[in-house]
């Protein structure tokens, strides 16, 4: 199993924060805007006397109410497609055991979401990766590079859309071309669709459930960063096909339910909620467009500009990335700051690729975003001196 390029260095932070240090998270995407407050007044307010168990597919409110959610985004689905549970991550592992036997393949685009890799393993599922490059704003690689992936144990393609880590939001014409892969070679195509809120160049937003294959889409989803709500784990599995919605239900069975307080909190956030959901586009847009601009005036230092989500992956004018950033949490002060960054190398799964980078989350202030940069600047030139 290996170690999240997104944690592994926090007993580094936690150690530089006893010293007095503040440190700059831009290594996870840990949103700092508020949690909306008829969501916070929904846990205030619970008045069970009994704390008890779910239905094992998530409450029927819940799954309706996120009929109309998807609606809004010319998804039509039913309540009883979508399985509730725990974390996005939950939905992830458990539609992997569901439709993937040990040693069978999974296609993912790299970089890709590190814990993606994680649930494979766990799965004992062989991952294959085609490689977008940072040259290219890390765009869909070339059909034939998944042509030459694919072969007689490949059983599925994962995408990210929009993508963590790298923040690109692939084009109707580019899935269009993952759907003619799926069919095919009749494959699943698993799509982690938690940031579609968030595209900020105007591009249009095309789930994988509109794509026309429904036997073939599983998608993922999470209430996690559109509401703010990371700690309460409540993700969701949808699907059209129900033999694959019925066999995680055995999964989900055996792991009883999904969390109770979660969904209540989740529940009251989908209705009315629409302004928040604006002024949070916003102020991520808003962000964005200042860090990567201010990235970019660092010498040395490269990102494209994220079409979504609220990540970005950066080339550094260094030689190894993780040592950059062990050496930022251990050794390098400016006024008693530092920055705290995920090297990109546990993103890729070839071993040599994003040896330079780094992925960061623009999930702070803007205030803190640029203190965040020039702490990055001055650490840059006085680690340059060192090497």
């Amino acid at each position: 199993m290996p170690s999240s390029p997104i944690r592994k260095l926090a007993p580094l932070a936690r150690e530089a924060k006893k010293e007095g240090v503040k440190v700059y998270h831009l290594n996870i995407g840990q949103p700092d805007l508020p949690t909306p407050q008829k969501a916070l007044d929904a846990l205030k307010n619970v008045d069970r006397k009994t704390l008890e168990y779910s239905p094992s597919e998530g409450y029927p409110g819940l799954r309706e109410k996120l009929v109309g959610y998807y609606k809004k985004f010319n998804v039509d689905v039913t309540p009883d497609e979508i399985i509730v549970t725990c974390g996005g991550s939950e939905a992830i592992l458990l539609g992997l055991l569901s439709c993937l036997d040990p040693d069978d393949e999974l296609i993912m685009v790299e970089p890709g979401y590190a814990n993606y890799i994680s649930f494979a393993k766990t799965a004992h599922i062989k991952v294959k990766t085609v490689t977008s490059r940072i040259e290219d704003g890390f765009a869909l690689p070339p059909v034939e590079a998944f042509e030459e992936a694919i072969g007689p144990k490949t059983k599925a393609i994962l995408l990210c859309n929009p993508s963590n880590p790298t923040g690109y939001v692939y084009t109707p014409e580019e899935l269009q071309k993952i759907k003619e892969i799926v069919v095919k070679h009749d494959l699943f195509l698993f799509s982690d669709e938690v940031y579609r809120e968030f595209r900020y160049n105007g591009q249009p937003y095309v789930s994988a459930l509109s794509l026309g294959i429904p036997e073939h889409v599983i998608m993922i989803d999470s209430v996690s960063k559109r509401y703010s709500e990371c700690g309460i784990r409540i993700g969701m599995l949808v699907t059209h096909n129900k033999e694959v919605h019925d066999t995680v239900m055995k999964f989900c069975q055996a792991r009883l339910s999904p969390p109770l307080l979660g969904q209540i909190v989740a529940e009251a956030s989908i209705e009315g909620t629409e302004q928040y959901a604006k002024e949070c586009f916003d102020e991520y847009k808003a962000r964005r467009d200042f860090f990567i601009k201010g990235l970019n005036e660092i010498p040395g230092v490269y990102s494209p500009m994220p079409g979504g989500a609220f990540y970005t992956v950066a080339s550094l004018p260094v030689e190894d990335a993780e040592d950059f950033c062990r050496w930022l949490l251990t050794d390098f002060r400016l006024n008693g700051e530092t920055v705290m960054m995920a090297p990109a190398a546990g993103f890729y799964s070839t071993p040599g690729l994003g040896k330079n980078q780094v992925r960061m989350a623009y999930v702070l202030k803007e205030e803190d975003l640029a203190q965040a940069l020039k702490v990055l600047r001055a650490a840059l030139a006085t680690y340059k001196d060192r090497h």
